[in-house]
């Protein structure tokens, strides 16, 4: 039975899933670490595939050549844009993920991959430069589940850095240009490797902070973890 692969970037963002799976280690999974359980009858897997896009495309493309899942989750922390009404403790769901980074500095601006003409992904005759979908009817069912369940959870693009925005200026510049619900350092290569094997995707993530002037007494990184994992729990029964 294919499992499903629930990943993040550090072992914090999975440890609830884990012990709430009563999750066992995969002996000689090699990288990344893999803690497999059960829900329902349906295998899981759970891994830290590590912080940032290079980490994540090469933890997940090992994952799925060694155990082809059926579904995705990648989740974790995010910050959101002040624009987007997401508040600390919330949770939002990506639509889309969209390479925040990758592009041209121009004299006159910023353009895309688009304005070099080069891909990052082709498939099915479809060219992506900056932005994957996620795959509408996992996110679907997601939106319904917390509706169900009487829970905010808002729909929209997620947007992936390299560096994290920690001034107010580079938020309102980032949310201007993308119009982003929130950013983080690995969702869409996590997207663009799923779309690359014709792999469902879902990506969840809690809301830790705001992208603002950065101020960590302002940050709830346990709260937005715990979050997250608990609506995924919820998902991965009702799935």
């Amino acid at each position: 039975m294919q499992p499903i692969l629930v990943i993040a970037s550090v072992a914090q963002e999975l440890a609830l899933l884990v012990r709430s799976l009563q999750g066992k280690r995969e002996q000689g999974a090699g990288f990344p670490e893999v803690f497999s359980g059960k829900i329902r009858g349906r295998d899981v897997l759970v891994a830290a595939t590590g912080i940032g896009k290079i980490n994540t495309a090469m933890g997940l493309t090992s994952l799925i050549l060694r155990c082809s899942p059926r579904l995705i989750i990648n989740t974790g922390c995010g910050g959101a844009y002040p624009e987007s009404g997401l508040e600390v403790g919330e949770l939002a769901l990506a639509s889309s993920e969209i390479l925040g980074d990758e592009g041209v500095a121009t004299p006159s601006g910023w353009e895309s991959l688009e304005y070099i003409g080069i891909p990052s992904l082709e498939r099915k005759e479809t060219r992506y430069f900056n932005e994957f979908p996620l795959t509408f009817a996992p996110t679907e069912r997601a939106m319904q589940l917390a509706s169900a369940l009487d829970l905010p959870l808002r729909r929209g693009r997620f947007v992936t850095v390299s560096t994290c925005s920690g001034t107010s200026q580079r938020g309102r510049e980032l949310y201007a240009r993308f119009s982003g619900l929130c950013e983080n350092m690995e969702g869409a290569a996590a997207a663009q490797v799923a779309l690359q094997y014709g792999i469902d995707c879902l990506e969840l993530r809690g809301i830790s902070n705001l992208v603002e002037d950065r101020d960590l007494s302002r940050w709830d990184l346990s709260l937005a973890m715990e979050q997250a994992q608990r609506f995924i729990l919820r998902y991965l029964e009702h799935y």
